[in-house]
């Protein structure tokens, strides 16, 4: 099963799960905001993708938070803290395959996840 991860109102997600259903690829979808961030997965993503490609240093979240705040990111653990209590800080989507995990839609790329599946 594919499960995707994020924030229902984000444009990327919703181009991600529309780009899932044209496919006709069946997916859960876990809502950030309501569910919260699983802390297990939050650290098996970092391990397997790096930390540093799930924050998300683009976007207006980041932006806004304080420099000394920002500075406090120096490793995962201390990323995982800071977007378990942020969770916009996660670059979305997160999209477990059965076989992979990515973040952020490409259907380029998705194409070969499906594709695998």
């Amino acid at each position: 099963m594919i499960t995707v991860y994020g924030i229902p109102n984000c444009d990327t997600v919703k181009k991600a799960r529309a780009w899932l259903n044209d496919q006709q690829l069946a997916h859960d979808f876990h809502d950030f905001k309501k569910a919260g961030v699983p802390a297990d997965r939050l650290a098996q993503w970092a391990a397997q993708l790096g930390w540093e490609k799930l924050l998300n240093r683009q976007g207006t979240t980041w932006r806004k938070l304080t420099p000394e705040l920002q500075a406090r990111v120096q490793d995962s653990d201390s990323a995982q803290a800071l977007m378990r209590e942020l969770p916009s800080l996660i670059k979305r989507p997160v999209v477990e395959w059965p076989r992979n995990t990515s973040v952020g839609f490409k259907a380029e790329e998705w194409i070969l996840f499906s594709d695998s599946q």
